[in-house]
């Protein structure tokens, strides 16, 4: 998902408009989540970016959208992208302490 959201509409208050953006970006995360993986993948991980444009945008964390979002609400940007880019995620072994 590449894209800019609008902040702005002649009909639709802000609060609605923000609450409507994060649906879509979970059910986008959601629908990518439940994809087959393919084989020796162990999950689906995501490359975030966000920023007031795409020449902007800087790398975030998957669980840091929301937050970018009310961010500019609060900033009161009229615009914002976002991108949430698929990607396949292994998992690392973890190494026990030596006690």
């Amino acid at each position: 998902m590449r894209k800019t959201f609008q902040l702005t509409h002649p009909k639709i208050k802000l609060p609605r408009l923000v609450e409507a953006i994060k649906y879509e970006v979970k059910k986008y995360i959601k629908r990518e989540r439940n994809k087959k993986l393919p084989e020796e993948v162990d999950f689906w991980d995501f490359d975030c970016k966000y920023g007031p444009t795409a020449e902007e945008a800087k790398e975030i964390h998957l669980s840091e959208i929301n937050k970018c979002i009310d961010n500019a609400e609060a900033q009161q940007l009229a615009s914002f992208y976002l991108e949430i880019l698929v990607k396949p995620g292994h998992r690392m072994k973890k190494t026990k302490p030596n006690e």
